[in-house]
């Protein structure tokens, strides 16, 4: 029995074609159109070679009729060396090198040497500026004498000052619309501040302002030196020595104050050491120096703390969960509250503004 040779079959052999049976036309195909052999078109004899074969192939690709140029596009422009319009010049130590090379680099006409500035004129003692002289005097507000200045109603030793800056001294003579100032002497008075008046002197809503217990009674125009809020009592000086109050109120001098709080429950010990160790607050962590009980009472609680933030005190209990019924300031910047009721004030003694102008106190 032979075996068939199955490879040589398929390539010599053709499968007979099968002839159509007529029948019924398919859907969408006209019956009376006979059907064409070969498939569609095939009246128009086949083309060798595909589609559109009457034109000649051309060798070569795409428009080989032209002379194929050596060296890419546009090969008949001469190759430049050096790369792009190297016809002209290479110029030697680069950009613009015509040009003569500076020493020192860009801009050398600026010396690099730092100029001295120029010496200060030695302060004058007793030397204070213009609209701050006005301002003393009690006859308007600082931004009020600047309006003064500018508007040319100020006199310096009979001449006419409307430049802003300029420095007087107690011995000059200035006049405001020909009204002769005088400095205020200085003044410093200490007051038991009461319950329920404000110390901000900007708040024209308030009933009662601690401005309104000094009023008619003290001849200088004085302000308040810090704070204290409205249910806060205690020592409060007053003052119209604007050094003082920067050295009194800076933080960066941390004065010493002590207070007396009533809380609202017993302060555990754990919370005491909780407020000596600092608390975080919302504008940073805060601490008190010294805190005890007064007298064994657990409600009621004497803390020292040099911060000047406001409200620090309630905060820091309130942080802990307790409220502050009562709260007053018993000594600041040396000072204490002694032999003055609530509401009264008295002018300070040659002794104390000395002692507060010089810093020698606990």
């Amino acid at each position: 029995m032979q075996k068939k040779d199955s490879s040589s079959d398929q390539g010599s052999q053709q499968r007979p074609r099968r002839e159509r049976i007529p029948g019924p036309p398919r859907r969408g195909q006209s019956a009376d159109r006979p059907r064409r052999e070969g498939g569609y078109s095939s009246e128009k004899p086949r083309r060798e070679g595909g589609y559109r074969s009457e034109r000649p192939r051309r060798e070569g690709g795409y428009s080989s009729e032209k002379p194929r140029r050596e060296g890419g596009y546009r090969s008949e422009r001469p190759h430049r060396e050096s790369g792009y319009r190297s016809e002209r010049p290479h110029r030697e130590s680069g950009y613009r090198s015509e040009r003569p090379r500076r020493e020192g680099g860009y801009r050398p006409e600026r010396s690099n040497r730092k100029i001295a500035p120029e010496t200060k004129q030695p302060k004058i003692p007793g030397e204070i500026r213009l609209n701050k002289l006005i301002a003393n005097s009690g006859l308007c507000s600082r931004r009020e004498a600047d309006t003064f200045i500018t508007t040319g109603l100020v006199t310096v030793n009979g001449e006419v000052v409307d430049r802003l800056g300029v420095k007087v001294t107690p011995e000059d003579d200035v006049r405001v619309n020909g009204q002769r100032i005088k400095g205020e002497p200085k003044t410093y008075i200490i007051m038991n501040k009461p319950r329920g008046y404000v110390t901000t002197m900007s708040d024209k809503h308030a009933e009662k302002s601690v401005m309104d217990l000094i009023a008619g009674k003290c001849e200088q125009r004085v302000y308040p030196v810090g704070r204290l809020d409205k249910t806060t009592m205690g020592v409060l000086l007053f003052t119209n020595d604007g050094e003082l109050t920067e050295k009194l109120t800076h933080p960066s001098y941390n004065r010493k104050k002590i207070y007396q709080a009533r809380l609202d429950k017993n302060l555990k010990k754990s919370d005491m050491e909780k407020l000596v160790n600092g608390i975080e607050l919302e504008d940073g962590p805060m601490h008190v120096d010294v805190i005890s009980y007064i007298d064994g009472d657990e409600k009621e609680i004497g803390l020292e703390i040099h911060s000047g933030k406001n409200r620090v005190v309630r905060r820091l209990f309130e942080a802990l969960g307790y409220k502050v019924k009562k709260l007053d300031r018993v000594y600041f910047a040396g000072m204490t509250k002694k032999n003055l009721k609530r509401g009264q004030w008295r002018f300070l003694t040659e002794e104390e503004i000395t002692m507060l102008k010089t810093g020698f106190y606990d």
